[in-house]
């Protein structure tokens, strides 16, 4: 029989056990270990296999918990984690010790379309998600005061088991919101506070909102499945990147719009204060600007353009799209569906709402151009990312170079007390919060080694690591097979799987084309060479999803499934189901070597690496994402790129063969390569520079940081100069923006002089000063910038490496500039005008320029 609908019922705890609930429920026990050990010492056994403080509560017998009641060391205990979270929750962190004038703005909403924060919290499907998780619990660690703000998918995304035949079988769980850790929004009169988004056809989408508390910071997660709502409508909330075009956009109204008024909803009933700074990560809660774009409209009276300048002055954009194939695209027609009747968003103009999307193709909006079109500050998540993205999306802003382009980049990072290993921690003496031994280290410049930690100890610690993942990846191969349908009986040989002495190599993520999963078999007698050598044996675990809707994908994991199944390799080579945070803990941690093998540049990032290094794990990778910036030729290895060939296959076949030689010529005999003690010198040297020199750079914290100082503070601070007197300086920018507009073609560079003061040939450094004269079509000088751009020229005249030089009026129509040449070699100069207005974050944000 099956139930006709399912609740949960929470553990009735003794009073002396009360403040296990506030424990249980702040998901600060997913980095604290000290909260974990106290939960795991109400019963070792069941802590290991539920691995879930609030599922804990519930499955101790009663009994038990009598027991401990009346246990005074352990209520002690209680009482000590419980003040040890208070005074987290309420002690001042770097966010507010930073120079008084600096703290603002007093909250900022962060919209993800999935978090993951813990397995124990199902709300991801992966690195996009994982690293929102990593996003609010580092903003939690530093003070910063962040809300996040979502969907909660009652089937999450899907777990995933193998056939017998090898291809991925698709499973999707349904989740109980009230077994999670989470709570209810309820208003004054204690029911569920509902916001709603209007639906055509006079239908409205009614979401209740579960909190989940992230350590300091809240996280709003809205749901669907209620009665208010018709039973198509119950679903918008089913699956993460589940259904076609009509389902994907309804939910992307929820996450942008429901999710406003849900932000708006809490911090009036709460207290808190209400965001000054909205971060959209990804496009997919782009709506969010128009939401807001409403509200000032309604509440102040402004003109769509006015309002316009208010929210872009405080919002900020990630994009983590290397190629405009993975960008959110809705067909035309189904935007005007959604809005046309104007009951979705009344006071905006479906013309102006279908501009911000508008794309070469006028018949589909981008969701990327809107989050750019409705955010005054930009970036992508690495440097050579924030470099793709400038030339990607450069048409946005004509007459600009690339580098000119406003996206810059903030390189993501993970959270180091949630990956790190605390066997590794409690060996370097660090303290598992954002003063770990990395931080130190790279304040004083003093190595972990040098701090009383020998090779051998950390040699042994990353065996025992090793281990632990040997026996890890043994007991997932067997379930693995039990659910292919073999038996147990012949399932003997799995003991044989992997061997903790033996060079470990990890590849795990989604399974997109561009990863190239299969990249490892180009070869396979090459491969069966490496895992089987007699002396130098590897062994590889590879773990990883494929979109339920990407056959091609599906293809490339029975590609390895069927490799790995080959009674030779199997003891040597596994492929794991259904790749999740609970799993990726004991890769990153027990993995010798990172593999990462991309089509460059078409990872943004890619932080899997990143929480390898952490561990002491070595990164062998193509130079893309993350290791572009970072590789520095002792921290690991990288992949040659066969940069300039066209044709794919012939550039894998050159990458992978490159991969081999690696694996085979450098990495395996640097690994086997021991002294008279059995330590492989070489091997650490480069795993404690990797420790040293990576431990800084990839933390969340040092991400988190970058945003505030380079995105929230200046984003609370024009947000507050747009909204000054009443929308004065929105006001002002629009009607600065209508003249422009109006003029802006008849503004031109009427003529330039370039005039020698040296007498005889010019020299690096010799002054040279130029001259223009400008029609600004009736703007007045305070409105425009005219520059002097000097830089290299080639054959075709293009200004390489450009220098630009402010110019300044000298009389009516002509400006002046006294420059000193920065190079030698054959240079060039132009001169150009660019827009000026105080509130306007760089001078291409408007993308208006005129050339002489």
């Amino acid at each position: 029989m099956r139930a006709i609908r399912r609740f949960t019922v929470r553990a009735s705890l003794p009073e002396p056990l009360a403040g296990l609930r506030a424990l249980a429920t702040n998901l600060r026990w997913t980095w604290h270990p000290p909260t974990r050990d106290l939960f795991a010492s109400m019963d070792d056994d069941l802590f290991r296999r539920v691995r879930d403080p609030l599922r804990m509560l519930t499955a101790v017998p009663p009994a038990r918990l009598e027991e401990l009641a009346g246990d005074e060391d352990f209520l002690t205990r209680v009482r000590a984690m419980s003040e040890d979270l208070e005074r987290y929750l309420t002690e001042d962190r770097w966010y507010q010790q930073r120079p008084q004038g600096e703290q603002s703005p007093d909250a900022i909403a962060y919209f993800s379309m999935e978090f993951g924060v813990h397995e124990a919290l199902p709300n991801y499907s992966g690195g996009l998600g994982v690293l929102a998780g990593d996003h609010l619990k580092a903003a939690s660690d530093l003070g910063v005061p962040l809300i996040g703000v979502g969907p909660l998918y009652r089937s999450g995304y899907f777990r995933q088991s193998l056939s017998l035949d090898g291809w991925q079988v698709e499973h999707y769980p349904v989740i109980e919101p009230s077994a999670l850790p989470l709570e209810l929004l309820t208003g004054e009169d204690s029911e569920p506070v509902l916001v709603h988004v209007a639906m055509p056809r006079g239908r409205d989408l009614y979401a209740q909102v579960w909190q989940a508390q992230v350590g300091r910071v809240p996280l709003l997660l809205l749901d669907t499945d209620v009665e208010a709502n018709d039973e198509d409508l119950r679903r918008v909330t089913d699956r993460l990147y589940g259904g076609d075009a009509d389902h994907r956009i309804r939910q992307e109204i929820l996450a942008g719009i429901g999710g406003m008024r849900a932000v708006r909803r809490y911090c009036e009933l709460t207290g808190h204060p209400q965001p000054e700074v909205f971060h959209t990560n990804e496009g997919h809660a782009g709506f969010l600007g128009l939401e807001r774009a409403r509200e000032v409209i309604g509440e102040h009276g402004l003109a769509f353009d006015e309002a316009l300048s208010a929210v872009r002055a405080g919002t900020v954009f990630t994009t983590h799209t290397p190629v405009p194939a993975g960008i959110d695209r809705f067909p035309v027609d189904l935007v005007q569906h959604y809005f046309g009747d104007g009951r979705l968003l009344p006071g905006l103009e479906l013309p102006r709402i279908l501009a911000l999307g508008a794309e070469d193709n006028p018949g589909m909006f981008n969701m990327a151009h809107m989050g750019l079109r409705l955010a005054q500050r930009s970036n992508g998540v690495s440097q050579l990312h924030g470099r793709v993205s400038r030339r990607m999306f450069a048409r946005l802003w004509p007459g600009f170079d690339d580098a000119e382009v406003p996206i810059s980049s903030v390189t993501n990072g993970v959270h180091g007390p949630t990956w790190v290993a605390r066997e590794l921690t409690a060996l370097l003496d660090g303290k598992h919060s954002d003063n770990s031994v990395w931080g130190r280290s790279g304040e004083s410049g003093k190595l972990p080694s040098q701090m009383g930690v020998s090779d051998e100890e950390l040699w042994a610690l990353r065996r025992d690591l090793r281990q632990k993942l040997v026996l890890e990846v043994r007991r997932r191969v067997r379930n693995a097979w039990l659910q292919r349908g073999a038996s147990a009986l012949e399932l003997g040989w799995v003991n044989q799987v992997f061997d903790p002495d033996v060079l470990t190599v990890g590849f795990a993520r989604r399974v997109p084309t561009y990863k190239r999963l299969t990249l490892m078999l180009r070869d396979p007698e090459r491969l069966r060479a490496l895992l089987l050598d007699d002396e130098r044996p590897m062994q590889i675990v590879v773990a990883g999803k494929s979109h339920p809707a990407d056959e091609g994908g599906k293809a490339l994991i029975q590609q390895v499934v069927r490799f790995t199944d080959d009674t030779a390799i199997r003891r040597r080579m596994v492929f794991l189901p259904d790749y999740d945070m609970s799993m990726a803990r004991y890769l990153y941690r027990g993995c010798d070597v990172w593999l990462n093998n991309p089509t460059r540049p078409l990872e943004a990032c890619g932080t899997s690496g990143m929480k390898s290094a952490l561990n002491g794990g070595l990164n062998l990778s193509i130079k893309d994402g993350w290791w572009d910036e970072c590789y520095d030729g002792s921290n690991g290895w990288a992949i040659p790129t066969a940069d300039g060939i066209t044709d794919p296959l012939r550039r894998d076949e050159l990458e992978s063969a490159a991969l081999y030689d690696l694996l085979g010529q450098q990495v395996a005999p640097l690994f086997y390569e021991r002294d008279s003690a059995g330590v492989p010198r070489g091997w650490m040297s480069m795993v404690w520079h990797t420790l040293d020199v990576l431990g800084p750079r990839v933390q969340a914290s040092r991400m988190v940081r970058e945003y505030v100082e380079t995105a929230y503070h200046p984003a609370a601070v024009t947000s507050a100069a747009a909204a000054a007197d009443g929308y004065a300086g929105a006001r002002s920018l629009a009607e600065y923006r209508r003249r422009a507009d109006a003029v802006w073609r008849q503004v031109r560079v009427l003529d330039t002089e370039l005039t020698v003061e040296a007498q005889e040939r010019l020299v690096v450094g010799d002054e040279v000063r130029v001259r223009a004269k400008v029609d600004l079509a009736g703007l007045a000088p305070s409105e425009v910038e005219v520059q002097t751009v000097v830089g290299r020229v080639g054959d075709t005249d293009e200004l390489a490496e450009p220098m630009t030089v402010p110019m300044q009026p000298s009389q009516e129509g002509e400006y002046t500039a006294t420059l000193r040449l920065p190079r030698a070699g054959s240079l060039g100069y132009t001169v150009r005008i660019l827009p000026r207005h105080d509130l306007l974050a760089t001078p291409a944000e408007l993308g208006k320029v005129v050339l002489a």
